[in-house]
């Protein structure tokens, strides 16, 4: 029994997420494959290498699998799918669009957003916005699994020594093209992967006193800046600042409401922080029952001082 955990990566290193999905993927049992399917991308299949747990890195480079265009990444593990028992991607934009066409070529049942092993066949995922954990078991012969990576912790990244094999990378389906991105640039952590996260709500009345009141305490922590998704729809935040069910979903260390009523939405996305900081007036606001530390107060007011105490 052998499992394969497909990369995310820049073609330089690998994301914080990989990390994640290969502690679920020791959890299977049997040896840990990666696959790193990229262009020019040895700096990323060396880092692979590197991450405890791992016993062979497979890396398949092609100008087709620069970009992780979906079609192509698919086929690439399509290619080497019969080797193994487990094949795990990150509940990611990326592992999401990949491996739907790995389970439907496959023809086996994908299990989607797991937060638990269980045993090699058998696992957990949240259902009902997380309001109730599904124990789900397998019977098919490959299980082509997305891991929420907030239900694991990271794997180290450094301390293994994987050997690294090339594998004949497939050819361009022509499908797809890869056009062009626009990346918004940012001094602040990345939200899925930062430590310290302030989000704003739907409170906060505009988008003038979002940027007012939440950008300093963050610049104040080097936090991230999440918004609740009445927030995003309102206009106050972009929406790659969402976090929730259909926003994003984040475990940082430290998570602080403000201005956020706590709609089972949200919670869904950030209940598994491990300190959760909640500042609203309405005692009611639901937010204040998964809160470590509740503020019955009026953010206007409260977040000043806070950062005035910082």
């Amino acid at each position: 029994m052998t499992t394969l955990v497909i990369a995310e990566h820049d073609n330089a290193s690998i994301k914080g997420a990989t990390l994640n999905t290969v502690t679920a993927a020791v959890a299977c049992g049997g040896d840990v494959h990666v696959l790193v399917a990229g262009h020019n991308a040895a700096a990323a299949a060396q880092a692979a290498a590197q991450i405890a747990g791992v016993a062979k890195v497979i890396h398949a480079d092609a100008a087709g699998l620069a970009h992780g265009l979906a079609e192509n990444v698919a086929a690439q593990v399509l290619a080497i799918a019969s080797h193994y028992s487990h094949i795990l991607f990150p509940a990611t934009a990326g592992g999401k669009n990949v491996a739907p066409r790995v389970a439907a070529k496959l023809d086996v049942a994908q299990i989607s957003d797991i937060t638990k092993v269980v045993s090699a066949d058998t696992f957990e995922r949240p259902i009902y916005a997380g309001n109730a954990i599904a124990t789900v078991q397998s019977a098919d012969s490959v299980k082509v699994i997305t891991v929420r990576t907030t239900g694991f912790d990271a794997a180290a990244a450094t301390g293994g020594s994987a050997a690294v094999e090339t594998a004949a990378a497939t050819a361009d389906n022509g499908k797809s093209s890869f056009i062009g991105s626009e990346i918004a640039k940012s001094d602040r952590p990345e939200l899925t992967a930062a430590k310290i996260i302030v989000s704003g709500g739907r409170a906060l009345g505009s988008a003038e006193k979002f940027n007012e009141v939440i950008t300093p305490l963050a610049d104040k922590l080097g936090a991230a800046i999440g918004a609740s998704r009445a927030a995003v729809d309102a206009g106050y935040a972009p929406n790659d600042l969402q976090v929730g069910q259909t926003g994003k979903i984040v475990a940082p260390q430290l998570y602080i409401a403000a201005g956020i009523s706590g709609a089972i939405q949200h919670l869904a996305g950030m209940k598994d922080s491990k300190v959760i900081v909640a500042i609203n007036k309405d005692p009611e606001a639901p937010i204040f029952s998964v809160a470590d530390y509740g503020l019955e107060a009026d953010l206007f007011t409260a977040v000043p001082e806070l950062i005035k105490a910082l």
